[in-house]
């Protein structure tokens, strides 16, 4: 009966250790598996993201924040951020009453307003303009002169159409 007993016991102490063996085996397995999709995954993100900043590098191309040479004609006016200052006062330019005397046309549902400005060089400026329905863009030629004020003068701009 003794060697029963110890048989029984001895034969469900190795059914446990086979038990434990394989599930341990196959959670290690599961563990790599996901390991392995996490790194795919993580190599995918660090692709994405040298794509992103390749991207932003070319889009910043045409800056005057990015542009060394464009910025040493304003190093003598100890300007923190000279394309803020810029944007700065073509912006003011919208406190006007009415349209902003940049944009060459009426609004047809509101007042045209200068939205969004992209300061290129020490000369150039995009602008979009919306009344709300309607837009465009503009061509802006700018001079920062020595007493801090700002010339704008348009150089070209566009409306564009609505096709319903």
């Amino acid at each position: 009966m003794k060697q029963k007993i110890i048989f029984y016991l001895l034969l469900f102490f190795v059914l446990i250790a086979l038990y434990q063996f394989i599930s341990t085996r196959n959670m290690i397995q599961a563990k790599n598996g996901l390991i392995e999709a996490q790194a795919k995954e993580m190599v995918q993100m660090e692709d994405s993201i040298r794509n992103l900043q390749f991207t932003n590098l070319e889009t910043q191309y045409f800056s005057l924040d990015n542009n060394d040479d464009a910025l040493a004609y304003y190093d003598h006016l100890k300007l923190e951020s000279p394309s803020q200052y810029i944007t700065d006062k073509l912006l003011e330019t919208n406190e006007t009453k009415g349209d902003n005397p940049l944009v060459p046309y009426a609004g047809m549902e509101g007042d045209f307003k200068i939205n969004k400005i992209k300061v290129l060089n020490h000369k150039w400026i995009l602008a979009d303009f919306s009344d709300g329905q309607f837009w465009g863009e503009l061509f802006i030629k700018y001079e920062l002169k020595d007493d801090l004020g700002v010339d704008f003068s348009l150089l070209d701009h566009f409306l564009y159409t609505r096709s319903n």
